[in-house]
């Protein structure tokens, strides 16, 4: 069996909405987009270090998907890419699969599956389902010294409690902490 984690990048007031480009995804009326730029050299640098170091398998939702594609011809991931999608039925990768059932029974069969550690970027329309049916092992979050009014948050409407323990900690040198979290 393997685990799940999610690599986000939140606000402090865990909006995670357009992190990059300004454009990225308006819905809502978001203004904010890319509000993450400033601190991208150094985050990056961090992520690749910490959270992308080991192998991994990616699990993306579509638009996510759709815009990776769009801004790079290459896969990427070194490992495998698993989208969940009812709309789309090919990929331009060859080592992506498009999943087209029910997110949560099509992420907890990959769970089921042997392989390395799958890791979701971005791709908060399938977060949410996944965070309330429990399936995410660890959450892999840097946070971002700043606050947005509006957005798309992290853990928007999810219902319960889980208990998380904080298993690392690592600022970088412009305010941004990464923290990763595992349920206990």
């Amino acid at each position: 069996m393997r685990e799940l984690a999610i690599l986000t990048f939140v606000t402090l007031n865990g909006v995670m909405q357009a992190v990059r480009l300004p454009d990225e995804d308006m819905s809502g009326g978001f203004a904010h987009g890319g509000w993450a730029a400033p601190y991208w050299d150094d985050v990056m640098t961090q992520v690749g270090r910490t959270a992308m170091a080991e192998p991994y398998d990616m699990l993306l939702g579509r638009k996510t998907f759709e815009m990776f594609a769009a801004n790079q011809e290459d896969s990427p991931n070194d490992g495998h890419v698993y989208t969940v999608s009812s709309t789309l039925s090919e990929s331009i990768w060859e080592n992506a699969t498009i999943l087209s059932g029910n997110p949560v029974e099509e992420v907890a069969r990959l769970k089921e599956m042997d392989g390395p550690l799958l890791q979701i970027h971005g791709s908060w329309q399938l977060i949410q389902p996944l965070i309330g049916a429990g399936l995410i092992d660890e959450f892999r979050l840097f946070i971002f010294p700043l606050i947005l009014g509006s957005g798309k948050r992290l853990f928007e409407g999810v219902e319960g409690a889980d208990r998380l323990k904080l298993v690392r900690s690592e600022p970088t040198g412009n305010g941004v902490v990464m923290h990763i979290y595992r349920k206990e």
